[in-house]
């Protein structure tokens, strides 16, 4: 009877281990422009294709052609916080860019974080959240075909 008493103490406690464990959630604001200024981001993102963020100065826009949305997620396995956001982050401009250029547009204006679908605006930073084991980012903007 002892050690099925111990056996189950030892189950509940690595059970609330592994709960506490899976729930970090840390989130990160990070810098648009530490996600530009990364080695992969210069050798990914076409130069002459533009992101600006919510309440960020734009120049005049043309034309607007659709809205794009991103959820990006990347192992945060042997990464740090900072490095995976910024990973996964620029995964997310990416495929805007990508997206955005299949419908004409030159660059994604009006930029929020859109994680778990909760708008956030900043001009300067994007929302992410790192886990003990995923780390992601979510990203909505709007097609744009800049003068």
């Amino acid at each position: 009877m002892l050690n099925k008493n111990r056996l189950a103490v030892g189950a509940l406690m690595l059970c609330a281990a592994l709960g506490s464990a899976q729930a970090r959630d840390s989130v990160l604001y990070i810098p648009l422009s530490a996600v530009l200024e990364l080695p992969e981001a210069k050798e990914k993102l076409d130069p002459g294709f533009r992101f600006y963020l919510a309440g960020a100065k734009t120049p005049k826009v043309g034309k607007t052609l659709g809205e794009g949305v991103t959820n990006q997620k990347t192992n945060g396995v042997g990464k740090s916080d900072d490095f995976g956001c910024k990973w996964v982050i620029l995964s997310g401009l990416i495929k805007l860019q990508e997206s955005a250029k299949q419908n004409g547009a030159n660059a994604v204006i009006n930029i929020v974080s859109y994680y778990k679908k909760n708008e956030r605006k900043d001009a300067e930073t994007i929302e992410c959240h790192a886990g003990n084991i995923i780390i992601g980012a979510a990203l909505k903007g709007e097609y744009a075909k800049l003068d």
